[in-house]
């Protein structure tokens, strides 16, 4: 895709990871930093991919679903283990979901700390 976008955001929540046997099993709390990454192939008629505005609040919205709040206890991390992978993965489809169709995520990346994170790749 000729063109990317990066976005910055980020969300503090506390979560456990399920079935782990470490310090991680038991609940702690992350100030995630985020890049969310749009690509597309065609501006509009301004000249851009999308606006910068629109594109921090679908990603605002996404996330204040889980901002400051307990992950294991919001879907789909109710279920599904709240690891910074499952995390990239579930924002980005969020993501793609209120997107304009013309836009695509092309990966997200969750950083737990500054020196890890996890990428995901549609």
């Amino acid at each position: 895709m000729p063109y990317e976008l990066v976005v910055k955001a980020e969300f503090g929540a506390a979560h456990n990871l399920r079935r782990y046997k470490g310090r991680c099993e038991r609940l702690h709390g992350h100030n995630w930093k985020l890049d969310v990454c749009l690509t597309g192939r065609r501006l509009d008629r301004d000249g851009l991919l999308l606006d910068f505005v629109q594109a921090k609040a679908i990603i605002k919205k996404v996330l204040d679903q889980y901002d400051h709040y307990y992950l294991n206890d919001r879907p789909p991390f109710d279920k599904l283990n709240p690891t910074s992978e499952n995390i990239a993965r579930v924002i980005a489809e969020l993501v793609q979901k209120a997107l304009p169709r013309r836009v695509r995520v092309s990966r997200v990346t969750a950083w737990e700390s500054d020196r890890c994170g996890a990428t995901y790749t549609p």
